[in-house]
Order: C-alpha cells, then structure tokens, then sequence
C-alpha cells in the first residue's frame, strides 16, 4: 500500500487493519514523513455523521440530552446521526435524525458548519445544518427509540443562552459548541453568508448529490 497526501510530503507506505466495528474501523498507518522517517499512526476511519440545529421563530434552539457511556454523562446536543444508511444524502439523513429524535420537520434548510471531530486520530467528518421553519413531523416513518435513544430527552433553549452555556462550559459536546457558536455569528449577519444545504462537502462527497 502506498498513498501520497495532498502535498506530496506525506505518504502512507503500509496499513495494518485491527478492528472493525459498526461506526468505525481501526487501523495502523506507517507515515513516511519529509524528513523519510516512518512512523506508525493510529487512524479511526469514521463512516460520518449530520446534525442539526432546528431553530424556532423565537430563536430557541432544539437539543437533546443523551447518556453517552464513552465518559459515562449525559450530555446536551444537536440532534444528530450517523451517514449508516448506505447511499442516503447527507442532507436527507438529518431530516430523519430531526424527524426522529425531536418528532419535528424543517422548512429551510442551509448548511450551518463543517468540521472533522478530531483530526489527530480519526477522519470523523461532521456536516451540521441549520433547519427553520420547524412544524411536528407528519410521522416518525416506523421509528422506535432504543438503547440510550429510550432516555433522551428533548428541550428548547434561546441561542443566547446557550451562547453562554458553551462559554461557562456547561455545554462541551464539540458539534453543538461549534453549531451554537456559528449560528451565534450567522444570526448577527441576518443568516446571508451560510452556504446551501446542497453544498460540497468535499470530507463526504458521496452523500452530496451533483445538482441535476
């Protein structure tokens, strides 16, 4: 195996597969660095993920609390799932996470923040979008909570208030951090510089159809 970066002084000359789970596999690169050193990297290869923030027109925002047992808290989040549907856009899979976990549907859509969760060991990427004009879903499409699922619970806060929260650290989840903070900055500009809901994603192209 044998794979160049994006500006060539990378390159990943070996790859050793040591997990496979259901979100994620677990592998060990061998890097050559510029230097042409080799050193052995650690990489989480993350399937992705979407959130949403659902805004009201009273500029509350749509959050859940959920257990996550990796730290052993609830936290508070976005709605938000996993890109496990084989072939389904991105922008279709978080109408469904905020169909199913907030029971809501959105009439506007745009793509609020992109980010990768933690680039040092994982190619997680997350697309967070900004969904108003929000009305109970006509149905949940079948959907059963399971699992920790069985215990979130919904809320509304005002995005000046959560402003806040992130910053007296009551709020650490990183895709809400990041989702609260931007749309913190997007209200301010009257939400004219977000770009479309069908936007690149250049971390995920795959779940962003071409425009016909």
């Amino acid at each position: 195996m044998s794979s160049a970066s994006e500006d060539g002084r990378f390159s990943v000359v070996g790859s050793e597969h040591v997990h496979s789970g259901y979100a994620f596999d677990v592998r060990v690169d061998q890097v050559r660095m510029p230097d042409g050193a080799v050193a052995a990297r650690d990489v989480i290869d993350h399937i992705g993920a979407v959130g949403v923030l659902a805004m009201d027109e009273d500029d509350h925002v749509v959050l859940v609390r959920q257990y996550r047992p990796a730290i052993g808290i609830h936290l508070t989040e976005l709605p938000a799932g996993l890109l496990d549907q084989a072939g389904e856009p991105a922008l279709q899979t978080a109408q469904r996470e905020l169909r199913e976990e907030a029971a809501l549907a959105a009439a506007h859509w745009q793509t609020l923040v992109d980010m990768y969760t933690s680039p040092g060991m994982s190619n997680e990427a997350i697309r967070i979008y900004l969904a108003r004009g929000l009305s109970p879903a006509a149905d949940l499409g079948g959907f059963e909570a399971e699992h920790e699922e069985r215990t979130m619970q919904v809320l509304r806060q005002p995005l000046h208030v959560l402003v806040g929260m992130v910053l007296a650290g009551d709020i650490t989840n990183g895709p809400a951090v990041a989702a609260i903070m931007a749309a913190e900055v997007a209200r301010r500009d009257g939400w004219t510089g977000l770009r479309s809901a069908t936007a690149p994603w250049p971390a995920r192209p795959d779940r962003v159809p071409d425009p016909a």
